[in-house]
């Protein structure tokens, strides 16, 4: 069968040999690193944000992600270590002033040229192409080369001031070792903040469950009435004493003056008539309850008025 017709068969076509292993184009790859969202697969915009593990994000990527975590998506597993926005940090790129974009290939007759990046370091200027290595700091957010960090030692960002440990330095699009060291870190860290948590809640409890403890001060600070009154039972009745006989004339003077004052009479005395009094009945007169005042029933009318002189 076959091989009729003087056609002569090669070697590699009848014997089937290994697979050659298909290595993937090393620029190629870089693109996809630094240009390109992890996630959606999508051009890197601002804001960019990157996660503990050293990936670059677009942060609408990432809020989608979270708020829409379906398992048909094929990428989620690049993002599953990311639980909320908090494990995630916006980084602050300083731009290339060289890079052009899409500005000067409008026609499509121009070369791109891949290796120029959007972003440098704001201490070098080393290009964030790939070519070399990059972090950031995850308290404050900004990007600069690892050579900018090991020829500038210090303690303190580069251009924000903040200060920062070597917990703080994620490398960016770190290699597999590299990742396997971050997200090593990544758990010690998350343990921690989860064991923080739970000394702080006993503490809480304990203080809402102790009524005494008010503004740092306790019960047995300040001495209670009750103690007060059984340390010193003597001094307390003398006291008493002399305060009771110090207000008795000033009280009866208090009493007499007011007594003696015109038109006001003095607390709890009796009222009386000024029929029952002793004054001249000129002064009498001048009343409305004296007899003079009245009117008999035939001089008073069989209607009501606002006047006080109808009984």
């Amino acid at each position: 069968m076959g091989c009729d017709g003087g056609t002569i068969p090669k070697r590699h076509e009848l014997v089937k040999g290994p697979k050659k292993v298909e290595k993937v184009d090393k620029d190629a790859e870089l693109v996809a690193q630094w240009n390109y969202c992890t996630l959606s697969q999508e051009i890197l915009r601002r804001p960019i944000v990157a996660c503990e593990l050293g990936r670059l994000y677009n942060k609408d990527a990432v809020i989608e992600f979270l708020l829409d975590k379906s398992a048909e998506k094929a990428l989620g597993k690049a993002a599953s270590h990311i639980k909320s926005i908090k494990n995630v940090t916006e980084l602050k790129l300083s731009d290339n002033p060289a890079w052009e974009g899409d500005k000067g290939n409008t026609k499509g007759d121009k070369h791109d040229d891949l290796q120029r990046a959007r972003f440098i370091c704001p201490v070098v200027g080393l290009e964030m192409n790939g070519r070399h290595r990059f972090c950031f700091l995850r308290c404050c957010g900004c990007v600069f080369s690892e050579r900018a960090l090991k020829e500038i030692k210090a303690e303190v960002c580069h251009t924000c001031g903040t200060a920062f440990q070597e917990d703080d330095v994620i490398v960016l699009n770190g290699t597999k070792e590299d990742v396997e060291i971050l997200k090593n870190k990544m758990e010690d860290r998350r343990l921690r903040a989860k064991l923080e948590k739970k000394t702080k809640k006993p503490k809480a409890s304990e203080s809402a469950s102790k009524p005494g403890v008010t503004e740092g001060r306790t019960l047995k600070e300040s001495p209670g009435p009750s103690e007060v009154k059984a340390s010193r039972p003597e001094e307390s009745g003398t006291d008493s004493r002399e305060k009771k006989t110090a207000l008795a004339p000033r009280s009866a003077a208090t009493n007499g003056s007011s007594a003696g004052k015109a038109g006001k009479p003095v607390c709890g005395a009796v009222k009386r008539s000024i029929a029952d009094s002793e004054e001249s009945e000129t002064y009498k007169s001048l009343f409305t309850t004296h007899s003079s005042a009245k009117r008999s029933k035939e001089e008073s009318a069989h209607w009501v008025t606002h006047t006080s002189y109808c009984f």
